[in-house]
Formats: structure tokens, C-alpha cells, sequence
């Protein structure tokens, strides 16, 4: 996690070996897709970063473009240079890599990504293809070198091993990834566990750790074994650098806030309860439907992004 430091209500920690700081919860992207209006999401990504948020969230498919384009329009008139702005790519082709790149570029209104990740690491063949000759990763070093990135994290949702793949074929191009992100939450400790599997690896070697689905997607407190701010208490215990919430509304935005208001680490006993009280209901996996369906792969559904 780093060391942490507070301004106001809202701590800041350090993305990995990068040194960064950044809000500890940080305002998901494909949420801010959803509100009916431009003006509205435009409201939330503002408050968010006037009330210290700092980590922005984006990915190049997110509602066909609609939610880089409503961050870059928010981001205007000073705003982007309060934000730590990070968005994805899906293409596995260097060629496709580069295009939506530069798509990204200009809907979010910036000459530059924070952090760029390669999206939706699901499959064990992914890695391979990035990092092949002609993938998408020599398309991001390039950018990087160009000045168009800062840092390159990778993100997924499926599997754990397939996580641990894709650090290896890094280490085997002798690279290392500033950021990686993965769903954590008080079901995730029972099934597929990526706090369990990758969570101990990327801690170990410095990497940025950014947790994603603290409600499964709204599913966890749906269950009515645990509360939202405690899931969200649960996520910022472990050693992330940020948890990624979705807030479509100012209502979850408060909600966001409320929980870094009261937020302390989360004793050992705290911890145990929260995970005995969801044991059995993450068992197989129906509260993280990331994991075990299909309808949130937005690549499965274009076979053609991934070249």
C-alpha cells in the first residue's frame, strides 16, 4: 500500500513503486457512462475531485466512447491537472493498440494518460498476444516513449491464474507493470481469490494495486450480509493503492466519501466476520458474475479488437 497521507477526509496512498500519491477510492469510469445526462456526470466527476478524489478511472469501450468523452468534458477549465487520469485499451495488435490510443487521446481532451492498461486480460492466450512481436505492448511503449503514457498497468476479472500468467510472460520480456488491476471484495476472498493468489505477488514486487467491483457490481450488498461502506471498508483494509467505485449518482459519490470519512483498518476479528458471513454465499461464485458469465466481456463480444 505505501504510506498514507490525509487531506481532509480523503486519505491519498502510493501507487507502487511509482511513488505517486492518489485518492484511495478512486471514481469508475463505466458508471459515469450511465447518468442520463452529460451535465449531470460532469457534475459528479467535479465534485468528486473538489472533494479530494484524485483517481480517475476510463476505458476506451466504455459506452462506445460516452465516458472518456463526458471525463474529457469535465476536465476542462483546470481540472485535469488535479486529476491522476488512467483509461484502457482492448486492441492486442500493435496496430490497434495505437488507434485506440490516440482515440483515447482525444475524447479525454489531454496530451497524455497517467496510467494506460491493457483491458480485459481474461483468457491465458492474452498476454501472449500482447506481448508478442507486433502486439499491443510495443504500441504502449512507444507511446510511452512519445510522452502520450506515464505508467502501463494491465487489468482483469476472470481468473487469478491468468493474472499470474501475464505477470510471468512480463518477467519473461524482462518488464515490469506499475499498476494492476483485479476485483476485491469480501466474496472475492472465497472463490477465485484474487486477493489471495495475486494480491501477495504484487505487493512483494512493488506494483500498484488497484481494486476494482468492492460490490460486485452492486450484487454484495444486494445479498443483505453486508453493507456498502463495509465492503468498501473491507477493499481499502487490504493493501491497495486504490479502490475503484462505480458512482453514478451523487448519492454513491456521498456514499464513497462517507466510507473514507470513517474509514480505519479493519481489526483481524472485523475482518473474520465480514468473511464468515459471506462464506457461503460466494461459494460458487454467483455474486461475482464478472467471473463465472459472460456479460460483462466486452471483448467477447468483439472478437475483432482482439486482432
Amino acid at each position: 500500500m505505501g504510506a498514507e497521507t490525509t487531506s481532509s477526509s480523503v486519505p491519498y496512498r502510493t501507487l507502487g513503486r511509482t511513488g505517486e500519491k492518489v485518492s484511495a477510492i478512486g471514481l469508475g469510469g463505466f458508471h459515469i457512462g450511465v447518468p442520463r445526462t452529460d451535465d449531470e456526470a460532469s457534475r459528479i466527476i467535479r465534485r468528486a475531485i473538489d472533494q479530494g478524489l484524485t483517481f480517475m478511472d476510463n476505458c476506451w469501450d466504455y459506452h462506445d466512447g460516452a465516458s472518456e468523452r463526458r471525463m474529457g468534458a469535465a476536465l476542462r477549465d483546470g481540472y485535469r491537472n488535479k486529476a491522476f487520469l488512467m483509461t484502457k485499451i482492448d486492441g492486442r495488435t500493435h496496430a490497434l493498440a495505437a488507434k485506440q490510443i490516440d482515440e483515447s487521446l482525444s475524447r479525454l481532451q489531454t496530451d497524455h494518460i497517467d496510467l494506460l492498461q491493457h483491458h480485459e486480460v481474461i483468457r491465458m492466450e492474452d498476454p501472449d498476444r500482447i506481448f508478442a512481436e507486433g502486439g499491443a505492448m510495443e504500441a504502449v511503449q512507444e507511446a510511452k516513449k512519445a510522452g502520450k503514457v506515464r505508467y502501463i498497468g494491465f487489468t482483469g476479472h476472470k481468473d487469478p491464474a491468468v493474472h499470474l500468467r501475464m505477470l510471468e510472460v512480463a518477467r519473461e520480456h524482462h518488464f515490469q507493470f506499475d499498476a494492476v488491476q483485479m476485483p476485491l471484495n469480501v466474496m472475492d476472498a472465497h472463490f477465485r481469490s484474487f486477493a489471495k493468489q495475486v494480491l501477495p505477488v504484487l505487493v512483494r514486487d512493488g506494483v500498484g494495486v488497484l481494486g476494482m467491483k468492492p460490490l460486485g457490481s452492486g450484487a454484495i450488498p444486494k445479498t443483505g450480509l453486508v453493507t456498502a461502506i463495509e465492503c468498501l471498508h473491507y477493499a481499502l483494509t487490504l493493501p491497495t493503492s486504490v479502490v475503484i467505485n462505480g458512482m453514478d449518482t451523487m448519492e454513491r459519490l456521498n456514499q464513497a466519501l462517507e466510507a473514507l470519512r470513517t474509514f480505519k483498518p479493519l481489526p483481524e476479528a472485523e475482518v473474520n466476520d465480514l468473511l464468515a458471513r459471506t462464506a457461503k454465499a460466494a461459494a460458487t461464485g454467483k455474486h461475482e458474475e464478472f467471473k463465472t458469465g459472460t456479460q460483462f466481456d466486452a471483448t467477447a463480444r468483439h472478437p475483432e479488437w482482439l486482432g
